[in-house]
Order: structure tokens, then sequence, then C-alpha cells
């Protein structure tokens, strides 16, 4: 047993090491436009890093590109879990909660699934041009749909690193029942969700604390809950959930300089990723 315990115990201390790694290779200027050439290398960063694990596409579409693993489960005729993060940040930002977190998380679940199946197939796809628009996962979800692609979950990884000791919503009222503290990480879906979110609330909310949004309407009467890559899958009747510290509504450094690697809370974005792995890998 303790030999045991303590293998795990180094396992653990290695993804945390993996992921500062990637934080700090990922963590830099990089938008599309004004940030040119810390976006082209993450992007190679990142195909370094999924190519070691599989083959993987380059998905094109007019203003940029989408890397896509696909690995393979242990149901391999099931629907596929599709798990995303776009690379891109914003203008003048090195984007270390946005999104360099949830890409340095998406890439420790590859590393993962890769070694270990989970029971359905799973797509990573790192999302490109999430900052202008939803470019890459309106270009994929368009995609996927005309070609009748069924997915069992979408799950777009937006911003994971973030704790405060305050919590704003967009509605005021939904303070009294989530509470004013940004101790937690938020789960925002679309009503088709519904049947894997009480499962997938458990087995998160044993590694930190969890809150469900189920929104109807696409998420369309409160449009910052549509700020991300999962709300082209909504539209396209998709199931599909954000996972995210929320963002703007709690991080007063979103959008700006400041968002930097020593405003994280690296034990919540290690906590968030042993979370996923487990809660996914059950779908």
């Amino acid at each position: 047993m303790g030999g045991s315990t303590e293998w795990v115990g180094e396992e653990r201390q290695a993804r945390r090491l993996r992921i500062e790694r990637h934080l700090q290779e990922i963590a830099r200027p990089r938008h599309a436009r004004w940030d040119r050439l810390g976006w082209l290398a993450c992007r190679h960063y990142l195909l370094d890093q999924l190519a070691a694990l599989g083959p993987v596409e380059r998905h094109r579409f007019a203003e940029g590109e989408n890397l896509i693993l696909r690995l393979p489960g242990r149901r391999p005729n099931a629907a596929p879990v599709l798990v995303g993060a776009h690379y891109d940040g914003p203008p003048g930002s090195c984007g270390a909660d946005d999104n360099a977190s949830g890409v340095a998380s998406l890439l420790e679940l590859a590393r993962s699934w890769s070694r270990q199946p989970p029971r359905r197939p799973v797509w990573i796809v790192a999302f490109d041009q999430e900052e202008n628009g939803l470019l890459g996962s309106r270009a994929l979800a368009g995609e996927l749909h005309r070609r009748r692609q069924p997915l069992q979950l979408m799950l777009s990884l937006e911003m994971l690193g973030y704790t405060g000791a305050e919590q704003r919503y967009p509605l005021a009222a939904m303070r009294h029942l989530y509470g004013d503290r940004g101790d937690f990480i938020a789960v925002v879906a679309n009503l088709a969700c519904l049947p894997l979110l009480p499962a997938m609330a458990r087995r998160i909310g044993r590694h930190l604390p969890v809150r469900l949004l189920p929104v109807p309407f696409c998420g369309r009467p409160l449009p910052d809950v549509r700020r991300s890559d999962h709300s082209p899958f909504w539209d396209h009747g998709y199931r599909a959930a954000m996972v995210t510290d929320t963002a703007f509504l709690r991080n007063p450094h979103y959008h700006r300089s400041s968002d930097t690697l020593d405003t994280l809370n690296l034990p919540f974005l290690h906590a968030c990723t042993d979370a996923l792995e487990r809660a996914l890998a059950q779908l």
C-alpha cells in the first residue's frame, strides 16, 4: 500500500510540474492579429505536445487553425466526447488565466487519456480565434453538424485558474444560491446536458467546490454565458457545457496585461484537472 501511495504522489507531482511548464510556454501575448509571433509559437508548442500522443489534424478555416487529436476509448463505436480550449489570447495580455490555464489542463487530460483510455473516444481540440468571435469553434461546430457527427458532450475549458474573495453573477439573485466567494468551478450547460450533470457534479465535487448552471434557449437570455467555444455547439443542437472560474465575473485581470502567472491559484487548477479527468472518463 505504501509503495502504491508513493507512486500516486510522484505522478501527481509530475503532473503539476508539467502543467506549470505548459503555462510558462503558453502564457505570452498571442493574439492572432496583434501578437502574431506569440500566436504561432503557441500553436507550434501545442502541435509538438499533441503529436507526441497521436496523429493531429490541422483543421484549417479562413482565419486560423484548430488542432484536433482523436483518442480511442474502451467503447470505440460510442459517440465521442469533445473537450476543447482556445489557445489564442486577448491582445496585449499574457492571458495566463484566459486561456493558458484551460489549455494547460487540456494537454494534461490528453496525456492521461492517451495512456488510460476513457470509456468513450475523446476528441481533444485546441480552438483558434476564440478572441475574434469564436471563429474556430464556429467553423468546427458547423462542419460537424453538416456531417451529422454525433457527440456525447462538448466541453469548453474556459479559464480554470483564478479564485478570489468576491464573486459576481450575471443576475444578482444568483448570489443567494451560489454564494459570494469565488472559490468554485462553474459548469454552465444547456438543458440537453441535464441527464449528465448530476454524476459529473458528484465526481468534480470530490476535488473542489462546483456550481451547476443549466441555461435554456442556448443562453440567449444571459449573453455572458455564451462567451466561449461551447456556444456554437449549443446553436447547432449539441449537448455542450463550459467549465470556468467565471472569468470577468471573478477575475479583475480579465483581458488586461495583469493576467499573469503569479495571479493564478495553481492548486485550484491542478484540482480542476484531476476532477475533469475522473468526471469525463466515465461518460
